[in-house]
């Protein structure tokens, strides 16, 4: 079990008067709603299989109103200082001057954009919303896996988790006392219309898909639906003098604030990426002029580059004074020489991650791969280091999953949302990814795990 037995004592008695053909009869409901329901993502690489329903666990991962303080607390602190991270790369670049994160890690990432260079953002803030991944190591210590601050996903699962829950487990849920996750549409809504330009009195704010081919397009729609805003494709916007404009049968209609779920390459033809048909033509033009916000902001993929994350206790020592409330999993960058070195020596004890890569795509595990597969990773770290961290192997915590087999322990993480306008929110629990595979750490969907709803439980109920 993965939480002390008193926060969880009587959710487990309420489980423990259901046999297990109850559960697997509610989890196979689930299971049916969730296709009636379109809550699918896709797969590229499976032909065969395009849209998939995200598998959910009925089983629910517990976290107490004491141990949500400390996490609330630490995912806001990093936040803070990545925001501060990079409103000074883009300006004064004090902590390149002063040493502290070498300036060619910065400057040479294929996510620094120049054009952001002396540019100002509303509240300095360049993450909006943000998805902070935690593992918990085998002593219980919450630990940050890695940084999202581009465009997280999953946050519509941890939404949809709850209603299906309300739905299908009913007398689970009922008098718990667990904090609610419903309202995160409004407060998205809240921090978009906060950071759209100065002197409009009623912004139109939209969401931007890359369209319905994306992985994420149900959270796209989701997400619009919540906001209560429209969902748009590039082609349904364009740039007049400098400002965005929405089309509509009505004509052409000014938009202030967009929630873009588009990466920076693909924004705007004219300034990245010129063969991308996802994005607006000068839109980076209109952006720099302050005549429309954009979260996240662009150049936002400098911060959750996996090296870059080595140095994040760092920066919340330099700008905050502070150690870090969540620590870091240990990590060593390849592209250093000793780090290197340990590395090769010690292929088959650590976990070789690709800077660049997400999705859990290009991942070596030592202690599971072949020699082939080692083999094939230490040619990659001497062809090319600085593209690789390392790291050990996190003896990830568990939680009680129904499987085929009965209930079974399996791997989890946690992936709470921030979103920040003037100010930081948390959303209260977060996604929690369960590896289905028995065995197996990696929980990521696109790889075959799953999900749990995550109950943050109110302050009396801890």
């Amino acid at each position: 079990m993965d939480l002390p037995a008193e926060h969880t004592a009587l959710i487990r008695q309420r489980l423990s008067g259901l046999d297990f053909d109850e559960l697997r009869r509610r989890a196979q409901d689930v299971e049916r709603e969730l296709y009636n329901l379109g809550i699918t993502f896709i797969v590229y690489s499976e032909k065969d299989a395009v849209d998939r329903i995200l598998p959910f666990d009925i089983i629910p991962r517990v976290i107490s109103a004491k141990e949500w303080t400390h996490l609330e607390a630490g995912v806001t602190q990093r936040v803070t200082a990545l925001n501060l991270f990079l409103h000074d790369i883009y300006h004064d670049q004090k902590i390149l001057k002063d040493g502290i994160i070498p300036r060619d890690l910065v400057e040479g990432n294929h996510n620094f954009r120049p054009q952001m260079i002396g540019l100002d953002v509303p509240f300095n803030t360049y993450i909006h919303i943000m998805g902070t991944d935690l593992v918990r190591d085998r002593f219980g210590t919450f630990r940050v896996l890695e940084d999202n601050g581009r465009v997280p996903s999953g946050v519509s699962y941890v939404v949809e988790n709850r209603h299906m829950m309300q739905r299908v487990f009913p007398d689970l849920v009922q008098d718990i006392g667990i904090r609610p996750v419903d309202n995160y549409g409004h407060k998205l809504l809240d921090a978009m219309m906060e950071i759209a330009p100065t002197g409009v009195d009623d912004p139109q704010v939209v969401l931007l898909s890359p369209g319905t081919y994306n992985s994420a397009y149900f959270e796209h729609i989701f997400l619009a639906r919540e906001m209560g805003v429209p969902l748009v494709e590039g082609r349904d916007l364009v740039v007049e003098n400098d400002r965005v404009y929405m089309k509509t049968t009505n004509g052409l209609a000014p938009v202030h604030s967009i929630y873009r779920r588009l990466d920076d390459a693909f924004l705007d033809p004219r300034a990245f990426n010129p063969d991308s048909l996802l994005g607006v033509p000068g839109i980076l033009d209109a952006y720099r002029k302050g005549n429309v916000a954009l979260a996240n902001a662009i150049g936002t993929g400098v911060a959750d580059d996996k090296a870059v994350y080595c140095y994040v206790p760092r920066m919340i020592k330099y700008y905050l004074d502070q150690e870090a409330i969540i620590p870091n999993v240990d990590t060593r960058i390849c592209r250093e020489p000793d780090a290197l070195q340990y590395t090769l020596d010690h292929l088959a004890e650590l976990v070789v991650k690709p800077v660049g890569e997400a999705g859990g795509y290009g991942i070596t595990i030592g202690p599971r791969a072949s020699k082939a597969e080692l083999d094939d990773c230490r040619a990659k770290l001497l062809a090319d280091p600085s593209n690789y961290i390392s790291q050990p192997v996190v003896d990830l915590s568990v939680c009680p999953t129904v499987t085929d087999d009965g209930i079974e322990p399996r791997h989890v993480d946690l992936r709470p949302f921030a979103i920040t306008g003037k100010n930081t929110w948390v959303l209260p629990g977060g996604l929690s990814r369960v590896a289905l595979k028995k065995g197996t750490l990696i929980v990521n969907s696109s790889q075959g795990g799953g999900s749990k709803d995550t109950w943050v439980l109110e302050g009396g109920a801890a």
